[in-house]
């Protein structure tokens, strides 16, 4: 029995490490993995109108980010994998904090290359789950966003071409 890169055995019906990520370049795959991080730190940045964060929202979003294991789709399980296999913090050179103007132009970026390479029920699932982190990190300290959480959150999901 093959079993998942954090140990447990695959779901039945699900590969335990999917063939997808072959179809996409190094480059779109540094994207695609770096993408759900800085999107949990855009949205645990402070910005104007925006709640203060703390650790309960820094630790939302990397749980957010972990509950991609439990995705039934191929792509954001091997994105999940993909980041955690990089468990000694290093870098891929390609990463960095930017503002939410470079954030949103990766989301569309990402977009652009799911829509060119991947399922379209990966895509949708892979747009939606980063999606959830920002969301699960805005909602983190209040319990609900602030009207510029909200803001950040559609201009999120737009350029992600969820709205």
């Amino acid at each position: 029995m093959s079993h998942s890169v954090a140990g447990e055995p695959p779901s039945a019906g699900r590969r335990a490490a999917p063939l997808t990520t072959a179809v996409y370049s190094t480059a779109e795959w540094d994207l695609l993995t770096g993408l759900p991080g800085r999107v949990l730190v855009a949205a645990a940045s402070p910005g104007p109108g925006r709640l203060p964060r703390g650790v309960t929202a820094g630790l939302a979003g990397l749980d957010a980010v972990a509950a991609g294991r439990a995705f039934d789709s191929d792509l954001v399980r091997a994105v999940v994998a993909a980041i955690y296999a990089r468990h000694d913090g290093a870098s891929t050179g390609r990463e960095r904090l930017t503002d939410v103007v470079d954030l949103l132009a990766a989301c569309r970026a990402a977009a652009r290359v799911l829509e060119r390479r991947a399922d379209p029920a990966d895509s949708a699932a892979y747009r939606q789950w980063v999606e959830s982190v920002a969301a699960r990190v805005c909602r983190a300290t209040a319990g609900e966003s602030s009207p510029a959480d909200r803001r950040f959150l559609d201009r999120l999901a737009g350029a992600l071409g969820l709205r």
